[in-house]
């Protein structure tokens, strides 16, 4: 998987167009929101006039004459202020969590609708950053970046005008100096943000060797290898030390930078102010005023250029996003489909036909999409309905092609595969995976209850029936062990059984869907001997007028299959049943016989 770059480029708003179906229905809030921020900073500029009155009508005269409505206005422009806040900021977080979370929605939406080779080629932690991360980080971008530009850069705005209004020639001393600070800032800006993106890529490496330091406990001990992993550990935390420090000297820098730049503007005001003063040329009032805005404009001008600097950023975010919804799933059902069968969230299942289980491989040639050779070429095979196929070979033979091919979760490159004497295009996926029980080597429990868990490919399965299914595989003995029966929780990722456990219980999970197309993908793997043998009397029964299609580690558990395919690099090199293939002497006597030598020797 190819990483992308960090940094984005370009205008600030330069990726909005890409979200904007999901911004758009609230635009009109939005606009409100730009609204009330504006006035609200109208509202801040005002507040120094506000002073220039009082010091000019009442404090330079000595009277109070109107002191009444001036504080009945001042209350009332105040109590709007803190109303217009209110509104604002209400509306603000209203928009960032709905743009959040409709983009969650759609991401992971999408991601149910992608075939398998999309999760084979980008890793659990990435995906996980498209969807939390990066959706956060827009919805902040709609909402408050958006507002910050807007308050701030209408802030500066308003104190231009009143300022060159009140008095042209000592607004342009203070003026002169916003490019400067414009300047300061851009160059401060850049340099931290180099700095931090530095700093998290370290802490990124922390987190991952403290993750590894915890979950591979075990293997560090038994390796003697502590002190490795220690120095290791120093070395990153040290980097990032050294790194954060020269990110705070910058820091420190640009704060100390802005606050002289303001200590220059409030020196230009207090020199050319006073001066014009005490000559009668401007009044005290309006050198207050000028002193007001000298001390609090720098800080908006800042600003501003601090969240630029973070919508430019956030570019990456949107573009990464963007990238995910996007992306086409290499399996997709035709509109003719979807109008009659419906898609993955809104079935029509009232156009299903009922599956019954034949299997045809017609002529099939398949390469994966991020391969070019060939793993299977001018495959044909007819699987009736109740038959046996058991797939066996070398780890990384390849032996999953072919259940991958029968369930839909990747298209042949040439040729069809057909259900029922119908090509599997011409249905919907839904309709196929619904026919179908698939029992995979490394099981998965979601976080809940064991009824819960075993209900999922069956929401109205009765509990005499959970625990029919349970007794099939010889389960129903572990569920009543548990305190609270099926009650009990499985744990996140069934963390609270055993791999066995799990196994057994997505075993029964996927009898209890009653599927017509049954698939073991080395279901026995992580089960004793003596389990194992209570499993293939409960195979024998559940596969039963089912076709069934079983990934085999140990041979033994398919001696009865009716179809044995042989896969050796990709290739089915062998097929038949079990007495035939004996017979033949070949590839598959072979590693029968030398996993019976095999199993031999270890008891020995």
């Amino acid at each position: 998987m190819e990483r992308e770059k960090e940094n984005g480029s370009g205008l600030p708003l330069f990726g909005i167009p890409k979200i904007l179906p999901f911004i758009r229905k609230y635009i009109p809030r939005i606009i409100v929101m730009v609204l009330l921020g504006v006035g609200a900073s109208l509202l801040d500029s005002a507040w120094p006039l506000f002073n220039r009155y009082a010091l000019d009508h009442f404090v330079a005269v000595g009277s109070l004459e109107g002191l009444g409505t001036f504080v009945a206005l001042y209350a009332g422009l105040l109590a709007l202020y803190v109303v217009d806040n209110f509104v604002c900021a209400y509306m603000c977080g209203q928009v960032e969590m709905s743009v959040d979370r409709d983009l969650r929605n759609a991401a992971f939406n999408h991601l149910q609708e992608l075939s398998f080779s999309y999760f084979n080629r980008n890793n659990v932690g990435y995906i996980h950053a498209r969807v939390m991360s990066d959706t956060g980080k827009i919805g902040i971008l709609v909402a408050w970046r958006l507002m910050d530009i807007v308050w701030n850069g209408s802030y500066i705005l308003w104190v231009l005008v009143m300022m060159f209004i009140l008095n042209r020639r000592l607004a342009l001393f203070i003026a002169v100096l916003v490019p400067v600070v414009v300047v300061l800032v851009s160059f401060f800006q850049k340099k931290l943000v180099q700095l931090n993106r530095q700093i998290r890529e370290i802490n990124s490496t922390i987190t991952g060797n403290f993750n590894e330091g915890i979950t591979g406990a075990r293997s560090i001990k038994t390796l003697v290898i502590e002190d490795k992993i220690r120095q290791d550990f120093e070395r990153d935390t040290e980097r990032m030390r050294k790194k954060s420090v020269h990110a705070t000297h910058y820091s420190a820098l640009f704060t100390a930078s802005v606050t002289m730049m303001s200590s220059v503007a409030l020196a230009l005001v207090l020199w050319r102010g006073g001066l014009a003063t005490v000559e009668n040329v401007l009044q005290i009032g309006t050198l207050s005023v000028f002193l007001s805005y000298a001390l609090g404009m720098m800080e908006p001008v800042q600003h501003v250029i601090v969240t630029l600097s973070e919508m430019i950023s956030v570019q990456v975010n949107i573009e990464r996003l963007t990238a995910l919804l996007q992306t086409e799933s290499d399996v997709t059902d035709t509109p003719e489909v979807v109008e009659r069968y419906g898609d993955t969230f809104h079935p029509k299942k009232e156009n299903w036909e009922e599956l019954h289980g034949d299997v045809e491989f017609q002529d099939v040639s398949f390469h994966y999409p991020d391969g070019e050779e060939y793993v299977l070429e001018h495959f044909n095979l007819k699987v009736p309905q109740g038959t046996n196929v058991a797939i066996v070979g070398e780890t990384g033979a390849g032996k999953s092609t072919l259940v991958n091919l029968v369930c839909r979760f990747f298209e042949p490159t040439e040729g069809a595969v057909l259900i029922d004497g119908r090509d599997v295009r011409e249905r919907s996926q839904l309709w196929l995976h619904s026919s179908i029980g698939y029992v995979l080597q490394t099981p998965h429990l979601f976080s809940g209850t064991i009824r819960e868990n075993l209900r999922y490919g069956r929401p109205d399965a009765t509990d005499e029936e959970i625990w029919e299914a349970l007794r099939l595989v010889s389960a129903d003995g572990i569920v009543r062990r548990m305190e609270k029966g099926l009650d009990s929780q499985a744990g996140e990722g069934g963390g609270m059984l055993s791999t066995g456990e799990k196994q057994l219980l997505s075993f029964a999970r996927a009898l209890l869907a009653d599927p017509r197309i049954l698939v073991l993908d080395e279901a026995t793997a992580s089960i004793d001997t003596v389990t194992e043998k209570a499993i293939q009397e409960a195979i024998v029964t559940v596969t039963k007028d089912r076709t069934s299609f079983v990934i085999a580690h140990r041979l033994s558990t398919i001696v009865e299959a009716d179809i044995i395919l042989l896969v050796q690099d990709g290739k089915i090199v062998e097929q038949g049943s079990h007495e035939k293939l004996m017979k033949k002497r070949g590839a598959y006597y072979r590693l029968f016989t030398r996993q019976y030598e095999d199993l031999a020797w270890s008891r020995a």
